[in-house]
């Protein structure tokens, strides 16, 4: 086990089971909002893009992705983060423009 694999179980629980990458990113993204930095958020995923979605948005946002649950299949763990950029709420993996609430066009 790496020393960034949780140690204790999530501070919260989003369950994507069934979706497609897109609802689930949706799905996390409404679940963390007011969650606080260090949060520890673990996805329950199916999508096979899982993997690589996930670190993607991690990477843009500025949360941790922590990775795979450690004797848990589809699931994966993120500890949030402060100062996270903020992506938006129609279309997570696009962040918001500095300045704006949403960014115009796609």
């Amino acid at each position: 086990m790496s020393a960034a694999a949780p140690q204790a179980g999530p501070d919260l629980t989003v369950d994507g089971t069934g979706l497609l990458c897109v609802t689930l990113l949706l799905r996390l993204v409404k679940r963390i909002d007011g969650a606080r930095p260090g949060t520890l958020v673990h996805v329950i995923a199916t999508d096979p893009a899982a993997p690589l979605d996930l670190p993607a948005w991690c990477h843009m946002t500025g949360h941790t992705y922590v990775g795979p649950v450690p004797g848990r299949q589809q699931m994966y763990a993120v500890r949030l983060a402060a100062g996270a950029r903020a992506t938006r709420t129609d279309a997570p993996w696009h962040p918001v423009r500095a300045g704006s609430q949403e960014p115009q066009g796609r």
